[in-house]
């Protein structure tokens, strides 16, 4: 579907919609899907990374043009290839993927392999061999809407849009899904981290799974954390990120702020103490007009909670999309309309498009082997250093400005995912 992701209640009978253009077609999700309900996957006919099955070649839609590291300063829009076709150009230096009318989600790179997580399926990719293959509803998952894909406990783990948290097994070629009755707080998973002690961490819809020592098939393992039974030490349930600090803290982004979890207490901050930019500031630059509290009961109350009833506009600085810590243990947190925030654990310091961020709606948030920050807006890809934001484009190579979804490798080779696609780009020196 292309507009923006859509959750929707359990019980509730309508979906809210909230159409925010092409350009960030499925980045907000508001509310719920209904049950497992997810896009359908392409027919047999239709490659996930290309226009035919069956050819092997994920390489759709190439361009010609100079790849980041340093930063490039692109005059030019690159010259963008046919579908199903590859450039005959030996310098160039990036490509992009097409995935169909999909959103990608989420990117986890290692080796020569490559899984795309994207709301029609998870697409495991070999650069090597340029073999890709689809995993969908029809081929083990229980949704094709895929929030999560990274490696947890040694193996391929994937979070899915209601249909729970499914776990790769390379050996059997088979997924083994962990739902509900199995511990999780709900079945749409949003986030999944293994802590250095063993601890898996899960985020969703409903709370926050810890499972001690990471022992998923021990259901006394289990712990979930909510709003409720942390005396609110969790602000909100909707948790969407998780990052673990530097003493082995667990960082939660949630839909009402910012929570720590440190020594089994808890403590968390919102707006109200300093997380995101007040909406004077950023008002005149807010890209997306429509007010997600008209479309949805859910977010209608978000914002009478928040005190967010003057604003008709897509902000919400309480609402944190993207979460990173870096070496140093400073706190990124991505907001929905409030830029990017700072904390180094006392203070916040909020960065916006008056400060170079070519975005104020924050998408995505990576830290590549070189410890530098990458941010992913609505308007474009950005390097953060010494202060400063270096800012990529189409025109420097990305697939759409609006950037979901990245990973990179120790050589500086980066994929970055958008709607409808993904961009590789190669720094220079690095074979094609």
């Amino acid at each position: 579907m292309r507009g923006i992701d859509v959750a929707m209640n359990h019980t509730a009978a309508a979906m809210a919609v909230v159409a925010l253009g092409a350009a960030v077609a499925g980045a907000y999700a508001l509310g719920k899907h209904q049950g497992a309900t997810a896009i359908q996957a392409p027919s047999a006919a239709v490659s996930p990374f290309g226009k035919t099955a069956g050819s092997g070649t994920a390489k759709t839609a190439q361009t010609s043009g100079q790849a980041p590291h340093p930063m490039p300063a692109s005059d030019t829009a690159p010259s963008q290839g046919k579908e199903g076709t590859m450039a005959e150009d030996p310098n160039q230096k990036f490509t992009h993927f097409r995935v169909g009318n999909k959103n990608v989600k989420a990117i986890h790179a290692e080796g020569s392999t490559v899984w795309v997580a994207t709301s029609g399926g998870v697409i495991r990719y070999d650069t090597d061999s340029d073999q890709y293959r689809l995993f969908d509803a029809q081929s083990g998952l229980l949704s094709n809407g895929v929030f999560y894909v990274g490696r947890i406990g040694g193996r391929i783990t994937v979070g899915t849009y209601g249909g729970g948290m499914s776990i790769y097994d390379d050996k059997a070629d088979k997924w083994e899904t962990l739902n509900i009755p199995d511990g999780l707080g709900d079945a749409f998973v949003y986030d999944v981290l293994q802590a250095k002690n063993g601890d898996i961490w899960i985020a969703t819809w409903s709370g926050a799974n810890r499972v001690r020592g990471g022992a998923l098939k021990d259901r006394s393992k289990w712990d979930l954390y909510t709003v409720e039974n942390t005396g609110k030490g969790l602000p909100n349930d909707w948790v969407y990120g998780l990052a673990e600090g530097k003493n082995g803290d667990i960082w939660l982004a949630t839909e009402g702020g910012l929570a720590k979890f440190a020594g089994g207490k808890w403590e968390n901050w919102n707006h109200a103490r300093g997380l995101g930019a007040p909406y004077e500031k950023v008002k005149a630059d807010i890209e997306f007009k429509s007010d997600p509290g008209k479309a949805s009961v859910h977010h209608a109350k978000q914002k009478q909670e928040m005190g967010l009833t003057d604003v008709d506009q897509a902000y919400n600085p309480n609402y944190i999309v993207s979460l990173e810590v870096d070496n140093e243990g400073i706190v990124w947190a991505g907001t929905w309309g409030g830029g990017l925030g700072r904390f180094d654990g006392k203070t916040w310091k909020n960065y916006t498009t008056a400060d170079g961020l070519p975005g104020n709606h924050v998408f995505m948030l990576q830290r590549d082997a070189r410890n530098a920050l990458w941010i992913g807006t609505n308007k474009g890809l950005a390097r953060f250093d010494n202060d400063k934001f270096s800012v990529m484009t189409t025109r420097d190579g990305l697939f759409s400005d609006a950037v979901f979804s990245m990973a990179t490798s120790p050589d500086g080779t980066m994929w970055v995912g958008s709607f409808g696609g993904v961009a590789h780009l190669r720094p220079v020196g690095v074979p094609n």
